[in-house]
């Protein structure tokens, strides 16, 4: 059953690392995983927040932290280190397949602590201004599963390394938008 997940994890990422490639998405999948590329949006984010919600906007921004904390701690420090998978582009079976479009890095593989730290926040975003702004919904998805596609089509994880770490991120997005709706009455 493991063996076979596998071979179809494995399957799946060489039709969308090697079967999609294309001038576009090779200039354009990079920046998408780059977090320098989305630094003005985080910037507007905590701008916004502040200009907007005033204290409450510093709660949002401190359960945002939060959120991007248990997102990273849960993805990076407890599950990588104990799943111990190799990123497809360190993989010595896939070395003749690789296209080194960024970058392979060191770190494990499972679950990619890009895709737990982004559907994390979207999901936050989501439940913290859905009900001011409606279309936050598929933008904010649509933003979670660009990034993740994204590092498929680089090469640095597998597709159920992506949707673990959706679900993950989903998860800990649902809890600390608990959280902060609990706290939200006393601001």
């Amino acid at each position: 059953m493991i063996e076979s997940l596998q071979q179809f994890d494995v399957a799946l990422f060489l039709k969308i690392h090697r079967g999609m490639g294309n001038p576009f998405f090779d200039w354009l999948l990079p920046l998408m995983r780059n977090r320098y590329f989305w630094a003005p949006l985080y910037l507007f984010i905590i701008i916004f927040c502040f200009i907007e919600y005033k204290k409450k906007g510093a709660y949002i921004i401190g359960m945002l932290l939060v959120t991007f904390a248990m997102g990273d701690l849960i993805a990076s420090r407890l599950i990588k280190p104990f799943v111990t998978r190799l990123r497809p582009c360190n993989e010595p079976g896939l070395a003749d397949e690789i296209i080194h479009r960024v970058g392979c890095g060191s770190g494990y593989s499972f679950p990619s602590a890009h895709a737990t730290n982004h559907f994390a926040i979207a999901v936050f975003l989501i439940f913290v201004f859905y009900d001011k702004w409606k279309p936050i919904l598929p933008i904010a998805l649509f933003w979670a599963f660009i990034i993740s596609f994204s590092q498929i089509y680089v090469g640095v994880h597998y597709p159920i390394d992506t949707m673990v770490g959706a679900l993950l991120g989903t998860t800990i997005g649902l809890i600390t938008s608990k959280i902060y709706r609990k706290i939200q009455p006393q601001l």
